[in-house]
């Protein structure tokens, strides 16, 4: 009977054959797992980047952005989906259960995840079902009041509310300027009146119209009213200046440090996300954030880049988690 060789080699051919099952055994397996696929192929389709705020906003005009430089690097349409409403949590509700393959990407600003947790009686998702793939960066608020306003310097304003209550505008019940009004209030012992608008324009337009009195709100919207001197900017709650109002000083400057408040701007994934496919996004938007027109697209936003991951970027969401759930338990904000 022919077997195919002959005695004499077929002890080694034995152990050849074996050796070369036990490889395309192991490559099978290798290319059965998630994670090794992942980091051959993706992306292997379009990958969608859901924003949880309307279009037009600086979330969105910053995920178009990134979704233009991301495509060109890696071959792949990124597609931007706005799914708005309830603060952020319906888009990042539809993220969260999501297929873990790095095709679905939420696009948010942190506080979906740092402020409504408190603000909420109860939040369509856990927040053990995301987790942060990078913080892109981050945008302080701009201070501005009314023409009617006598007060030329924030502390002035602060002396003037402590006597007799100031109306703060915002973009609505649970927005950054609402918090950041009632950090501002407890800060500095100024006694204020919130009035809740559909949207940062309109709180804008109600400061115009002096219908309230002071509103801290995103700088873009305010700057064409300040740039005309139709409305002042007393201060910005950054940590540093802003690229769009860069004479008007820090809170930190002025000595009121913790009246400071930020926006956070990242992507979140479903927490199974395999790391070779996170890996290949944070690489590719790394080198995003380091280009010219990237940063020239966030001077213009108000933003200053981070590009936080990992560790630091959860030690961040977690450190501003816990400050504004002190504030929202010790002003009993609430939304329905």
């Amino acid at each position: 009977m022919t077997t195919g060789f002959s005695k004499k080699n077929a002890p080694g051919a034995s152990r050849r054959l074996a050796l070369a099952a036990a490889a395309c055994a192991a490559f099978s397996l290798a290319l059965g797992s998630p994670a090794a696929h992942a980091d051959a192929a993706y992306p292997a389709k379009p990958v969608k980047f859901i924003t949880n705020f309307p279009a037009g906003g600086p979330l969105d005009i910053l995920g178009r952005a990134l979704s233009d430089v991301l495509q060109k690097e890696l071959r792949q349409p990124f597609v931007v989906d706005n799914r708005p409403g309830a603060g952020g949590n319906i888009g990042a509700d539809l993220v969260a259960k999501s297929p873990a393959d790095g095709y679905t990407v939420l696009l948010s600003i942190d506080t979906t995840f740092t402020i409504n947790p408190h603000l909420y009686a109860s939040m369509p998702f856990a927040a053990k079902e995301l987790k942060p793939l990078m913080i892109f960066s981050s945008s302080g608020l701009s201070f501005g009041v009314a023409p009617a306003v006598k007060a030329k310097t924030l502390p002035d304003f602060i002396a003037q509310a402590r006597t007799e209550a100031a109306t703060f505008s915002s973009a609505g019940n649970g927005s950054p300027g609402h918090l950041a009004a009632e950090i501002f209030s407890r800060a500095s012992g100024a006694k204020i009146t919130h009035v809740p608008y559909k949207g940062n324009a309109p709180a804008v337009m109600a400061l115009l119209g002096n219908e309230v009195q002071a509103g801290i709100l995103a700088t873009p919207g305010l700057l064409p009213q300040v740039q005309s001197g139709k409305l002042r900017a007393l201060a910005v709650t950054g940590r540093q200046r802003s690229p769009l109002l860069p004479e008007v000083p820090t809170v930190g400057e002025l000595g009121l440090k913790n009246l400071e408040f930020e926006v956070l701007y990242l992507a979140m994934v479903p927490a199974a996300t395999p790391e070779p496919v996170m890996q290949v996004l944070r690489q590719s938007l790394q080198k995003a954030l380091a280009l010219p027109e990237i940063k020239a697209r966030l001077a213009s936003l108000d933003m200053v880049a981070l590009g936080e991951t990992g560790g630091p970027a959860v030690e961040h969401l977690a450190t501003n988690q816990a400050r504004y759930g002190r504030i929202v338990k010790a002003t009993g904000m609430k939304v329905d």
